[in-house]
C-alpha cells in the first residue's frame, strides 16, 4: 500500500546530491517508492516530483502534468515514472516560464529552459523510451532532471525574477 512522503525542504543535503542510477527497475522498494511518489505529487498538486524530493538519492521522478490553478494552461497527461532519464538533446531556442518547487513553497521564478528536448528513460516496467517533448513538459522534465543533478530552480533564475506565491497567483489573474 502506497504511504504519503515527506517532502524534503531547501536547505536538506539530499537536494544538492547527485543521484545514484538505479540498477535493478523490479527491485520491490524501488516500485514501492514509484507507488509512494504517485501518491504523494498528487496530494501535493505537484506537476512533477524527483525521488530526492523525497530523501531517495536515486535517478527517478514522476511527471503528473495536469491543469492547475497554479498552472492553467498545462496540458492534461497521466502520471508517470522515468528511470534513470537522459536529455539526448536540446534545441536552442529557450523560453522564460514561471516555476515552483515542491521543496520550495512560497517562490516562483521566471527561468529560462530549453522549448525542445529528446529523453531517454526507462518506465517502472523496464522499457526504454525515447521521446521529444516541447513546452511545458519539456519545462516539468527539465526541473525534475535538475534535481537529480542536485540543482534547483533557484539556481537557474536570476533573484530579480522571484516572486511569493501570492503574487505570482496575482499576476495569474
Amino acid at each position: 500500500m502506497a504511504i504519503l512522503r515527506q517532502i524534503s525542504q531547501l536547505g536538506h543535503p539530499v537536494l544538492r546530491e547527485k543521484a545514484q542510477p538505479i540498477a535493478d527497475h523490479d527491485d520491490p522498494a524501488i516500485q514501492a517508492l514509484i507507488e509512494d511518489m504517485l501518491v504523494t505529487v498528487v496530494e501535493a498538486n505537484g506537476v512533477g516530483l524527483a525521488a530526492p524530493q523525497v530523501y531517495e538519492p536515486v535517478a527517478l521522478f514522476i511527471m503528473a502534468v495536469h491543469p492547475s490553478p497554479r498552472y492553467p494552461k498545462a496540458p492534461q497527461l497521466e502520471p508517470f515514472a522515468l528511470l534513470n532519464p537522459e536529455l539526448l538533446w536540446a534545441s536552442e531556442e529557450t523560453e522564460l516560464g514561471w516555476e515552483g518547487c515542491l521543496s520550495i513553497p512560497g517562490l516562483r521564478g521566471l527561468v529560462p529552459r530549453h522549448r525542445k528536448i529528446r529523453v531517454r528513460y526507462l518506465t517502472r516496467l523496464g522499457e526504454p523510451r525515447e521521446q521529444e517533448m516541447e513546452g511545458f513538459p519539456a519545462r516539468v522534465f527539465q526541473h525534475e532532471f535538475d534535481h537529480l543533478n542536485g540543482i534547483v530552480f533557484l539556481d537557474r533564475t536570476d533573484s530579480r525574477n522571484l516572486v511569493t506565491e501570492r503574487e505570482y497567483l496575482r499576476l495569474l489573474s
